[in-house]
């Protein structure tokens, strides 16, 4: 386990008067984010004087943490989501750390001209079986949405908190899956896989234990939901949707996990062959990068990263 260093930030300054900006201009400043990243330099960018920079959720200085072993740029697979109304812009990307893949999740606040927020979530140790899922993004999450298939900032707002009410409820009808919703968590593909081969796996308890979890990523957004395979998970608070981006139909937020542990064994319903699953999960919290694709107020895609945390851990912007 890492320990990190907690510094104490000012507040910000009441004089400071918000500004929009637009699309190009946000992109812009992620893009200028990475190059300094990967650089080391965080003095060439436009920081406030009083910048609060998170990283897996500690309060870290300016020039520490993804900064100190950044190596390599992303490339080809780069989400940006961009907020013109709260001077925001999220990005989730592939990039290396130390010449070994790392799946950013970055959050940057923009006030005056300057970055106010930075916030990093970094999964780190990405298996192998992931990469193929991490050349580029899916097109979802890089077309624009049709005027006529928009829905209103609140309402997209609304439409991604109902994601977290459907797993605190084991109910998938609580959130307007998409039939073709999909979700891939650090890289990995967990729903609507091709469904498994029962004759490819042995007599095994290990094997039995594959077998019914290949089933489970089999099913699509709102049936696995409804299975109760994610009953494990207590709650999800705070969820932090922060980031509404209406022309390309994205909702990006910053949402902890909170596992107590209490569940070791899952029913499962509604999986032919699979009645329970073990799942010992001990007490701890899990922090997430997640992005929602929602056009004509349905849910398409989920792009989700995370790392562990122990139990019932702040997220660093409780203020």
């Amino acid at each position: 386990m890492s320990f990190y260093l907690i510094t104490s930030i000012p507040a910000c300054d009441s004089s400071e008067t918000p500004v929009q900006y637009n699309r190009d201009y946000l992109k812009g400043v992620v893009d200028d984010y990475l190059v300094a990243l990967v650089a080391h330099d965080p003095g060439s960018l436009l920081l406030a004087s009083r910048v609060k920079y998170t990283e897996n959720t500690a309060t870290i200085p300016i020039g520490d943490g993804l900064w100190v072993g950044a190596s390599e740029a992303p490339t080809t697979f780069k989400i940006y989501a961009i907020d013109t109304v709260s001077g925001q812009v999220g990005f989730y990307g592939l990039m290396k750390e130390n010449n070994n893949p790392v799946i950013l999740a970055l959050r940057l606040k923009v006030e005056n001209g300057k970055i106010r927020e930075i916030e990093h979530v970094v999964a780190r140790n990405i298996p192998e079986r992931a990469m193929v899922n991490l050349v580029t993004p899916r097109s979802g999450f890089l077309q624009p949405v049709p005027p006529s298939e928009r829905v209103s900032r609140e309402e997209m707002l609304r439409i991604a908190d109902s994601y977290f009410e459907s797993i605190e409820h084991c109910n998938g009808d609580l959130a307007p899956f998409a039939d073709d919703c999909e979700r891939h968590e650090n890289g990995i593909q967990t729903t609507t896989n091709k469904a498994p081969d029962p004759d490819s796996f042995g007599p095994s308890e290990w094997e039995q234990f594959r077998l019914a979890m290949a089933k489970i990523d089999a099913l699509g957004c709102r049936d696995q939901m409804n299975c109760g395979i994610l009953s494990y998970i207590t709650m999800v608070q705070p969820r932090r949707l922060l980031i509404v981006d209406e022309e390309l139909g994205l909702v990006y937020g910053f949402p902890m996990f909170v596992h107590r542990g209490d569940v070791r064994k899952l029913k499962i319903t509604g999986v032919p062959g699979v009645d329970s699953v073990p799942r010992p999960v001990d007490p701890c919290n899990l922090q997430a990068g997640e992005i929602f694709k929602i056009r004509d107020g349905e849910i398409h895609e989920i792009e989700a990263n995370g790392f562990l945390l122990p139990y019932l851990s702040k997220s660093g912007w409780e203020d």
